[in-house]
């Protein structure tokens, strides 16, 4: 399960999303937004090398999911999707990438989706996250994600002769799975107000 260290990052995860969100085509809040952390949670890389996190973050009454991925070094070919660099005091130097493009997250999420492995609390390590729900009535396992392609509300991925699956971008407190759609994740995350909303976060759907 999930180790998390409690220790300085340098720039922060929500500096460097200060920057790099604006430039997101399903970004939808101010051209200089002032970040909160508002939720998300984690998935296990099973030989144990890389981060995966799903974080919440919310600019005024937007919210947003942002996938991210740590690794220790850079991943080959995926220049265009790192969001950053970091230092961690305890792990060193970390390469933050949107995790659509990491395969290591698509495939845990995948995983996710069909109930092969669990979320796992943001920042308790060893911690499931009860409040990550999911649904799953497909009969063969999802197929290896296609390339993501970024729409103004979502990033999906297509696989041929396949569904899709569709990973909100923009969250819609109350938001369900679509009539028809093979699994789901659906998760939380603290509102402006202090209330706590939920909302469909993922779903596989068949086009």
């Amino acid at each position: 399960m999930s180790i998390i260290h409690r220790t300085d990052l340098r720039p922060t995860k929500l500096e460097l999303l200060t920057t790099w969100l604006p430039t997101r085509p399903w970004y939808h809040g101010p051209a200089a937004p002032e970040l909160v952390k508002a939720g998300g949670f984690r998935l296990d890389d099973p030989e144990g090398e890389v981060g995966i996190e799903f974080m919440v973050v919310t600019a005024g009454p937007a919210a947003h999911l942002v996938p991210l991925t740590y690794r220790a070094a850079p991943l080959p070919g995926a220049e265009a999707a790192l969001v950053g660099t970091m230092e961690h005091g305890v792990l060193g130097p970390r390469w933050a990438y949107d995790g659509c493009h990491d395969p290591v997250l698509t495939a845990e999420l995948a995983a996710l989706v069909e109930g092969r492995t669990q979320a796992q609390a943001q920042s308790v390590s060893h911690t499931l996250d009860r409040e990550v729900a999911r649904s799953w009535t497909g009969t063969v396992p999802v197929p290896a994600l296609g390339a993501p392609e970024d729409t103004d509300t979502a990033t999906e991925f297509a696989v041929p002769d396949g569904p899709t699956l569709r990973l909100e971008r923009v969250l819609t407190p109350g938001s369900t799975a679509p009539e028809g759609a093979l699994g789901h994740v659906t998760g939380v995350w603290a509102q402006p107000d202090g209330t706590r909303a939920r909302a469909l976060f993922a779903a596989l759907l068949i086009t």
